[in-house]
């Protein structure tokens, strides 16, 4: 497989595995797309973004694979609360990876984790749901 397939893969397995404020299944997808109606439970989406190869030095290549990690759930009350509870989720995601190597694949690092949109302000407004997009990069050196 693809360096970006098998630390997606890796991703959602240690989604899968950690203990975090709430519970839910990571699922690996290329196109995270929902019914409204399915969004009543917590969604976590692992999608292949992008690859980027560049010379490390002489004898050595850098791949930077990027990881998108959708967050998302149609909101009960919208307010503060619930909320900054997701917001709080998104943020132990982010801490989870960020300079940890992967179990499964030894050789990415996470390097960057970036969190825009914090929420996507369009979804609040027209659907009542919290949709959020963590950018994890992770450098493969070979």
């Amino acid at each position: 497989m693809s360096i970006i397939i098998d630390v997606a893969e890796a991703v959602k397995g240690e989604l899968n595995a950690g203990s975090f404020s709430r519970t839910f299944t990571a699922q690996r997808l290329y196109q995270p797309h929902f019914e409204l109606k399915d969004m009543k439970v917590l969604h976590v989406s692992v999608v292949p973004a992008s690859t980027e190869l560049t010379l490390a030095d002489r004898k050595s290549t850098r791949r930077d694979a990027q990881i998108h990690v959708a967050v998302q759930e149609k909101l009960q009350t919208a307010d503060n609360d619930e909320i900054d509870a997701l917001m709080d989720l998104v943020q132990e995601l982010a801490d989870h990876f960020h300079t940890r190597r992967l179990a499964a694949v030894q050789a990415a690092i996470c390097t960057e984790a970036e969190n825009a949109p914090i929420y996507d302000q369009e979804h609040m407004k027209e659907w009542r749901q919290f949709s959020s997009l963590l950018t994890l990069t992770f450098r493969v050196v070979s």
